[in-house]
């Protein structure tokens, strides 16, 4: 006799153009209207944009002029990450009501595995389905949701039928929903990968899984293997309810771009000082510091230095950042400068996850 195979239930809830919506909710002037969060119509850039806004092309990412460009009657809003971050913890604590393996992939993202739970709930579809009425009901925002057997899946799933939707993969349409994927929709397959896919033949899931082991490591090196594996859905990480923060990070966007060294490393301290109280709030201290440089033409060039010890004193961080400034000359002027700490003296946790066979 076969043994019956067992799947995780992995559901992945997606809010809907969360900082945007936050702020509608909060000033119903906003409500209907395009907004961009971050940015201005003069400079820097959008973090955030409405689904009114994203009609006319506006998405996070891009800078305000050209979200002006797009959609002349855009309104820009200053972000308010206190205010996100508070929404945010009332919506986990909602998840926490089902289950403790919740990882939080942002404030506006997280997996959760059902396959146990604490409603005693063997079918996942019908949780994300609750667990997106209650955000709905108790904190007046709209989430969507992806449910399947592994968070590759689950996180294709959540943009399917947004905003306010939610879609399931059920374990035995897994591969016929990875074959008919276009492969732009891959998790993790960004715009160059996939220039390069097309440029190989390989537009759909079904063209990838024809590809061998060695032919995908072949041109996509270590990459190749996750490839072959996912789209056959392969996928076995697991809901780590503890992430481990791997790096830690401040940066700012300048109104009137910086052309000397002097003016620049004003802010640099400025900026070293915000690293300092992040470092200690995760309580965390690295051994890598990278500055990171944004000129005005929006190419983007980092710099780095491994120290021999641990720091986290925003005096000793802020030495190797000038290091680092001095390296070479500025090749224009800089529109942005941030400040980031790695090889972080952090641990990581596993999670112990019990599989188990329900329907979804």
């Amino acid at each position: 006799m076969s043994e019956v195979p067992t799947y995780r239930k992995i559901i992945h809830i997606d809010m809907d153009a969360f900082y945007a919506s936050v702020e509608q909710m909060d000033n119903p002037a906003l409500r209907g209207k395009p907004v961009a969060v971050g940015g201005s119509e003069n400079r820097g850039v959008v973090s955030a944009a409405s689904y009114e806004a994203r009609k006319f092309g506006v998405r996070s990412a891009i800078s305000g002029v050209l979200a002006k460009k797009y959609c002349p009657e855009i309104i820009f809003v200053r972000p308010r990450f206190d205010r996100y971050k508070e929404i945010s913890n009332k919506i986990h604590k909602i998840f926490y009501d089902y289950t403790d393996l919740v990882e939080p992939l942002s404030l506006d993202e997280a997996y959760l595995d059902v396959t146990q739970n604490k409603k005693g709930n063997p079918s996942a579809t019908l949780l994300a389905q609750e667990i997106r009425i209650r955000i709905l009901n108790e904190v007046g925002l709209s989430a969507s949701a992806g449910i399947s057997i592994n968070k590759f899946v689950a996180k294709i799933a959540s943009d399917y039928n947004k905003p306010n939707g939610q879609k399931t993969v059920n374990p035995d349409e897994v591969l016929a929903f990875l074959e008919d994927l276009p492969i732009r929709k891959f998790y993790g397959v960004g715009k160059v990968t996939t220039e390069k896919m097309y440029q190989l033949g390989i537009f759909t899931g079904v063209d990838l899984k024809s590809k061998s082991l060695e032919f995908l490591e072949k041109h996509f090196g270590k990459s190749g293997a996750f490839y072959y594996k996912v789209v056959r859905g392969i996928h076995n990480s697991e809901v780590k309810p503890h992430r481990i923060t791997k790096s830690v990070a401040a940066e700012h966007t300048f109104d009137v771009n910086l052309s000397s060294e002097i003016f620049m490393l004003e802010q640099l301290v400025r900026i070293a000082a915000s690293l300092e109280k992040r470092l200690k709030k995760h309580n965390v201290s690295g051994k890598t510091v990278t500055l990171k440089i944004k000129y005005s033409d929006f190419s983007q060039q980092t710099r780095s230095k491994t120290l021999p010890y641990f720091v986290s004193d925003k005096n000793l961080i802020l030495e190797t950042v000038q290091e680092l400034l001095y390296q070479e000359k500025m090749k224009d002027s800089v529109r942005l400068l941030g400040i980031s700490l790695s090889n972080l003296n952090t641990e990581e946790k596993k999670a112990v996850v019990v599989q188990l066979k329900f329907a979804f």
